[in-house]
């Protein structure tokens, strides 16, 4: 497997960041700022390990993931974000991520999800889940159900379309 890691994430100071923290810990690593540079410096140069931003300036990275395995079926996608939710997190999986981490995120564990089995912890908490993150998670799953259309989204859950986005505009709920 090639060691390169390519980082896919639109935030350009994050990206160059992320890149030179990897180059000094001793990896080789590229940042690419969208996903027609990610794929095209994928197939130029085989990444083996690939961090992807969940939100990609509006769209969603998981559309890359097939993409992605297709040029190197053997690479290992961590997807990042900074809006986890368990919709996505099992999605991500369902296509062929390796690991789901919320930002901020700590370089030794992006490291460590590289060499750990697939998936992710599906340990129930401790303690059930506040409200405000049930209703989280359940727009999540519903913005998800619509291919991330705001506006489908927020006819299925009989909200208005700038209450929605007032919603996913905030940072999720931790519990």
């Amino acid at each position: 497997m090639n060691e390169l890691t390519l980082v896919i994430d639109d935030d350009p100071s994050f990206n160059a960041i992320l890149v030179r923290t990897l180059e000094r810990r001793g990896h080789s690593a590229q940042g690419a700022l969208d996903p027609a540079s990610a794929l095209e410096l994928a197939r130029r140069t085989g990444a083996g390990r690939i961090i992807l931003d969940l939100n990609l300036d509006g769209s969603s990275g998981l559309a890359l993931i097939p993409e992605l395995l297709a040029i190197n079926p053997d690479s290992r996608i961590i997807v990042l974000t900074g809006y986890a939710s368990i919709a996505t997190a099992v999605d991500a999986v369902k296509l062929g991520a390796v690991q789901y981490l919320a930002k901020p995120v700590e370089i030794e564990a992006i490291l460590a999800a590289f060499d750990d089995e697939p998936g992710f912890d599906l340990t129930a908490p401790d303690e059930p889940l506040s409200v405000d993150r049930l209703e989280w998670e359940h727009i999540q799953r519903i913005l998800n159900e619509n291919d991330g259309n705001i506006s489908a989204t927020a006819r299925a859950l009989k909200m208005h379309r700038r209450t929605l986005q007032r919603k996913l505009a905030k940072r999720p709920v931790r519990s």
